[in-house]
């Protein structure tokens, strides 16, 4: 197996953010990716489970620092067609029991509106987004445009493995008085579900 090693990270969202956009071009800029998503938002969870590229990504969240800094981890990625075995695996994250199923394997259309459309407590959203990814002191940095369901907004993260890292970076970038809000919470607010 490979080993995951849990990455630390910190992010907020707003409607006037680019000034970390000019702050963040003083170091690296590794890329600009854009791409269009479905995240599977679950009322009876805060993984995170989002559809990129024909490829199901499940993120889980394991601790929280005291001054609020999360740890997330990869639980696992499956391709489409979805097989059942993996469906076990995506429910599970969902904190929902697997409903019996008619088929072993799924593509993309038909885990959408055969599973997902059928379960109340699974809410889809769809979200764009335009990252401009750069490197400061070994970490990962963003500054992202992104809409979900349509409403535009802004976010900017840190992330990597190492805690003191991303908690120094927080306060030399000067992000220390913004709220630490994750995607799947932004997005639950986002559809009144929060």
């Amino acid at each position: 197996m490979t080993k995951i090693i849990p990455r630390w990270e910190w992010r907020t969202f707003g409607s006037d953010l680019q000034e970390f956009l000019d702050v963040f071009k003083q170091y690296e800029k590794t890329g600009v990716k854009e791409s269009e998503e479905t995240y599977i938002l679950s009322r009876k969870s805060d993984d995170n489970i989002k559809i990129r590229f024909e490829l199901i990504d499940m993120k889980t969240l394991l601790r929280h620092s005291d001054d609020g800094l999360e740890q997330w981890t990869v639980l696992g990625k499956a391709g489409f067609p979805v097989h059942i075995n993996d469906l076990a695996l995506i429910f599970k994250a969902f904190g929902i029991r697997l409903p019996y199923l008619e088929k072993d394997e799924y593509d993309f259309a038909s885990f959408m509106n055969e599973i997902v459309g059928d379960i109340e407590d699974l809410v889809p959203v769809q979200v764009v987004k335009k990252r401009h990814i750069f490197t400061v002191e070994e970490a990962i940095c963003e500054y992202a445009q992104v809409t979900i369901d349509g409403k535009p907004t802004e976010t900017v993260a840190i992330e990597h493995t190492d805690i003191h890292l991303v908690r120094s970076l927080v306060a030399k970038l000067d992000l220390i008085n913004l709220r630490n809000v994750n995607y799947i919470h932004a997005m639950k607010k986002s559809a009144g579900i929060l």
